[in-house]
């Protein structure tokens, strides 16, 4: 490698990870840097011995967990065998992207920016700990620390003679380009475009779903109930797909026709017209998610996330295309680093699209060269979904427990979740509904014992790995199972009530819930903890149970794990301090997992 390359290597559920290293990626080519952007599981990590600098973007998942693509990484730069200087010729800088409502708030990015210097790397700055719970997102720590970086940088990698670095004026080349095949022949009629196929008997992926028929698309919340929940069921029979409670289905959605249509019509593009898609660098892959060749239509639908907002960078690039002053000054403003606050004011906060952005900016937006696309809009990405049936009740079928995201901003339009309302959309009964999705290990693992107790709370939605574990359980005759629901009404919102009152009769389940708009004073899971302490502390105490927590990371999750520790001083006679120590220590047998989102 030449002196002054950089690496920049990234872990991530999400495509947040990616973004934030491809970001870096650009300033450092303004810095003229050799520059190479990689998935941590992509590199050779035994390769890191001739790196001189390199960053690493980690999220941290559940547990405090690496992200699925940098658990082989994980593993490898843990290996005890490593020489303590293995990596003294290298210098390093972590990013951290976290959720404080966490407890492992960035537990990966602390625990790695640890282990390299263990083997003799030399960080350029403390690790940079992003928190998605700040109202700018991770931005809000990225943007100072990554001033301090360059500067830093800049002073061990000194510039070339001659070179300056490239101001935010300087508009750099698009990294793929769009080749139109308007010279060659159409596919016949009917031709779907496909992407290579995995081998016969895999397991699906990512690059290779499993295109699962929707067997049914129930609506479970009484119909004048303001929120939409959907148990949703999808047959996966001759996909080889195996799953045990806990783990996840991973769907990929899709934009709708009308949005579709929309941004070919502000663009000015054809959505039948077919493309190959060629990369500008030597050093960057080609998107493995699309065909080639491909149609502007399964671009725009299957791969452009229309409906994410925007970030700074895409404001910043957009600039470089406008032909009308007002709009450019705009959109210089929001690309700053003193336009946040107003950005977010006019993106964030009322949740504006990416789509609705570029009607916003009409002149700028049919401006914009067609090899930037992919430049400027990210990819659709997966989203997660806990399973919500065991395999053993429901064989060759996956359950989900799904909420139709809608809600009103200031927006005249309501915002709609991308993946929830095209789901919703599906009707089973056309035969033609078909989705994308795999399945992923889940961070929630539960005992293969049947005799150790299962304490779950889990409100709301947060209750579908615990149908899938109680279903499982009951299979093979397990008793020990107390669930803690809470939800808004008995009558509006209370998920799978028979079928908890079948449990309940059959003595399989000890169910406890909380309504908490049913009478005057709220009622919440936490409380309901508090209620029955001496039979939590049998069950985790005398009878070592195991205890977890699943659903909306705002405050429930701290507020049940502070009622747990009340149960530990109020049953167990201990300090504060000496409930919080057993806390610990149950985390660290994993007889103590939650799963919390935002």
């Amino acid at each position: 490698m030449s002196e002054r390359s950089i690496l920049v290597l990234y872990g991530s559920q999400t495509g947040t990870a990616e973004d934030v290293a491809e970001r870096i990626g650009r300033e450092a080519t303004r810095r003229h840097f050799t520059c190479r952007v990689e998935a941590l599981d992509s590199f050779g990590v035994a390769n890191l011995i001739h790196e001189s600098l390199v960053v690493f973007v980690c999220a941290t998942t559940g547990q405090g967990d690496p992200p699925d693509n940098m658990k082989s990484f994980w593993r490898f730069i843990f290996r005890r065998n490593l020489p303590q200087n293995s990596l003294c010729r290298m210098d390093y800088a972590v990013v951290g992207l976290g959720d404080s409502s966490y407890p492992k708030f960035n537990f990966i990015a602390k625990k790695l920016h640890k282990r390299l210097a263990q083997l003799g790397a030399n960080p350029v700055l403390p690790a940079a700990l992003g928190n998605d719970q700040h109202e700018l997102g991770p931005d809000a720590v990225l943007d100072p620390w990554l001033q301090d970086f360059w500067r830093k940088v800049l002073s061990l990698f000194p510039l070339p003679g001659g070179l300056s670095v490239l101001g935010d004026d300087v508009m750099l080349p698009a990294k793929f380009s769009l080749r139109f095949l308007d010279g060659e022949a159409a596919p016949p009629a009917g031709h779907q475009e496909k992407l290579p196929r995995a081998p016969e008997g895999t397991m699906p992926t990512e690059l290779n779903p499993f295109l699962a028929p929707v067997l049914s698309n129930q609506r479970v919340t009484a119909e004048d109930h303001f929120q939409d929940v959907r148990l949703m069921e999808f047959d996966v029979a001759g996909s080889g797909i195996r799953f045990s409670p806990g783990d996840v289905v991973m769907i990929q959605p899709q934009n709708s026709p009308q949005h579709v249509d929309r941004f070919c019509d502000l663009l000015r593009l054809d959505p039948e017209r077919r493309f190959v898609l060629e990369s500008s660098d030597p050093h960057t892959a080609l998107p493995v998610h699309l065909p080639q060749p491909c149609t502007v239509r399964r671009l725009v639908e299957r791969y452009l996330d229309l409906r994410c907002v925007p970030r700074r960078s895409f404001f910043q690039l957009l600039a470089h295309f406008s032909p009308d002053e007002q709009e450019t000054e705009k959109l210089k403003e929001f690309g700053s680093a003193a336009g946040q606050e107003e950005l977010y004011s006019y993106c964030n906060r009322p949740r504006r699209t990416t789509l609705e952005v570029l009607q916003d900016f009409p002149h700028t937006t049919c401006a914009i060269p067609h090899h930037y696309l992919l430049d400027l809009i990210p990819r659709i990405r997966p989203r997660a979904f806990s399973i919500a049936s065991s395999m053993q009740v429901h064989p060759n079928k996956i359950q989900i427990l799904l909420a139709v995201v809608q809600y009103k901003t200031r927006l005249h339009e309501v915002r709609r979740g991308l993946c929830s309302t095209w789901l919703a959309s599906l009707h089973p009964e056309t035969g033609r509904s078909r989705v994308p999705l795999w399945v992923k290990k889940g961070s929630m693992r539960f005992p293969l014992d049947a005799h150790i107790p299962l304490v779950m709370v889990g409100p709301g939605t947060g209750v579908a790995p615990f149908r899938s574990a109680i279903q499982e359980r009951s299979a093979h005759g397990a008793a020990g199972n107390c669930l803690f629901f809470g939800s808004r009404g008995e009558s509006k919102d209370f998920y799978f009530h028979q079928e908890w009152a079948d449990l309940v009769s059959a003595g399989i389940l000890t169910l406890r819930t909380a309504f908490s708009r049913d009478q005057e004073d709220k009622i919440y899971v936490q409380h309901r903890i508090k209620e029955n302490g001496p039979i939590l502390w049998d069950l985790i105490h005398n009878r070592h149970g195991y205890f977890y927590i699943a659903g909306n990371a705002k405050s429930m999750p701290v507020e049940v794990t502070d009622a747990l520790k009340s149960v530990f001083c109020s049953e167990g006679g201990m300090s504060p301090a000496e409930a919080e120590e057993y806390l610990l220590q149950l985390e660290k047998s994993r007889r103590f997992q939650s799963e919390t989102w935002s």
